[in-house]
């Protein structure tokens, strides 16, 4: 089963220890700089770049859609790779009201409205779907 080969708790952890600016990389190399933007509610893409190599830090509420981010593209990349990451994150998704999880966390104000994101991934990648 390809959850078994997936250390959900090394995820879980790097996701919350891991600093931003190596968040904002690892999701600028595999998302893309327009996604990972667009992810974090920002119209400025190449503010990721910015991050990225510390020349400015996220505020609290992009640093908590990024880490959301980093958490769920890391899962679904090592079950199935980045390609099917980036389709789920702007997949129409039941478990969110039949919203994209890219749009969820875009448009959340607070912890409260995307905290549903990152288990949702998690029941894709261990196949409770």
């Amino acid at each position: 089963m390809i959850a078994e080969r997936i250390d959900l708790v090394a995820i879980e952890d790097q996701a919350a220890k891991l600093p931003n600016d190596e968040i904002a990389r690892y999701l600028q190399n595999t998302l893309g700089q327009r996604v990972t933007a667009y992810i974090c509610g920002l119209k400025d893409p190449k503010m990721v770049g910015q991050w990225g190599s510390k020349k400015v830090k996220p505020g609290h509420l992009a640093a908590l859609r990024l880490r959301q981010a980093y958490e769920v593209v890391r899962l679904i990349s090592e079950a199935y790779g980045s390609e099917t990451a980036s389709s789920w994150l702007f997949g129409s998704n039941s478990r969110l009201d039949s919203e994209a999880p890219a749009y969820v966390l875009r448009h959340a104000r607070d912890w409260d409205a995307m905290r549903l994101v990152v288990p949702t991934a998690r029941a894709f990648v261990v196949g409770e779907f």
